[in-house]
């Protein structure tokens, strides 16, 4: 199959659903299928190039930050990246569109499947549905709602990243949706042997914002300094300086290490060296981050909220807190960092949990939707098959 994406991030710009995105893409092309991509520039990266058999184009948006996009950026890749689809599909027409986040996504793709007759699949990943991240979209829905029903109603199929996000969609918008997890690709995400630090490692990766609660990591962990550990925070973000003079006002600089923005490759180099991902979020869809330390036998202690859930087998592989839970925080931290045999076997659970988010079994999962959809519109279209 041809297949154009359309998703507004794609790394290294944007986050964990930009890596969902190209992880599909890498595992359709294996498979056999044509796959281009539209997606945002930034910075110096090259207009058009080639990634792992994937085609990517890059429109302008006037973005400036690699890690987040303003309302004005998401609004400026509708137009641009229906330009460029028009171009695109000139002289290549795709058999199916696939969406990631309806917003700002969804409208380009909805204007060129009406414009061509082109179907398209809709992925939704919690920031694109009214609700999932309040604090970050709540102002922007009361823009968009209203406009947005068509974008999911005209989908050929709509999937969620999790069933957190699918019940959320469903509250909002009147149609089928099904669950297709994010994944991950074990082959290359492989830790070899699992060995627990003699000083525990902790990390955390993501935006520092308000969604990701990153100065509770350090007030949590300024209550067990007495115990060995050390903590690296990766990734940028507006309250990255809040969380600096945190760590500043407890005396703790010389357990914390803030490397800033960092790659995905480096991202799972540090995974590699640590033993628990410490991630106490506001909101999530199903964390990629999540997912790929589960995949590295990582031992996780997430908020329970979104698909965080789906990662965690209560004790067995780490813990799972209510997001305001700071007591229990602190005493699940307690357990893992004071009991090395717990940690370990926490870690190796992990790692034997990840099996059910394999990026082969998504995509497998992908191709038969877009294989159903595909087959279903030439039905309808009888005509152009002569």
């Amino acid at each position: 199959m041809k297949i154009l994406v359309f998703t507004y991030e794609y790394p290294p710009v944007g986050g964990g659903g930009g890596r969902v995105a190209q992880d599909i893409c890498w595992g359709l092309v294996k498979h056999g299928h044509d796959v281009r991509v539209l997606t945002t520039h930034w910075g110096e990266l090259p207009s058009t190039e080639v990634q792992n058999g994937v085609h990517i184009q890059r429109v302008s948006t006037g973005r400036k930050l690699s890690y987040r996009a303003g309302f004005m950026d998401m609004g400026r890749y509708i137009p641009a990246s229906v330009l460029a689809a028009r171009r695109t599909i000139r002289d290549w027409r795709p058999d199916i569109l696939h969406v990631h986040f309806a917003v700002p996504s969804g409208p380009a793709a909805w204007v060129i499947s009406k414009m061509s007759g082109i179907p398209y699949v809709l992925t939704a990943h919690l920031g694109d549905v009214p609700g999932g991240v309040p604090q970050k979209t709540k102002h922007w829905f009361r823009l968009v709602l209203p406009f947005t029903p068509p974008i999911w109603q005209d989908a050929a199929r709509v999937a969620a990243v999790s069933e957190f996000t699918r019940i959320l969609a469903i509250k909002h918008y009147a149609v089928p949706i099904e669950v297709v997890p994010n994944g991950v690709n074990l082959d290359l995400l492989d830790p070899g042997e699992i060995r627990a630090n003699a000083v525990p490692r902790i990390v955390f990766a993501g935006r520092f914002m308000t969604q990701k609660n990153p100065i509770q990591i350090v007030r949590t962990l300024a209550n067990l300094r007495d115990l060995p550990w050390e903590c690296v925070m990766l990734g940028d973000g507006p309250l990255k300086a809040d969380v600096e003079e945190e760590i500043s006002r407890l005396k703790l600089t010389d357990r914390f290490f803030l490397s800033g923005w960092v790659t995905p490759d480096q991202v799972i180099d540090w995974y590699r060296k640590s033993d628990i991902l410490f991630m106490p979020s506001r909101s999530e869809g199903l964390p990629v981050a999540g997912v790929q330390a589960l995949s590295m036998g990582l031992a996780l202690v997430l908020s329970r909220v979104g698909g965080c859930g789906d990662l965690i087998e209560q004790g067995k592989n780490g813990f799972l807190l209510d997001r305001d839970d700071l007591v229990g925080f602190e005493e699940s931290m307690k357990i893992i960092l004071s009991d090395p045999e717990k940690l370990q076997a926490c870690r190796v659970a992990s790692r034997q949990l990840a099996a059910k988010f394999d990026t082969e079994i998504v995509v497998e999962s992908y191709v038969k939707i877009f294989t159903e959809v595909v087959q279903g519109n030439n039905a309808l279209r009888p005509e152009e098959n002569m």
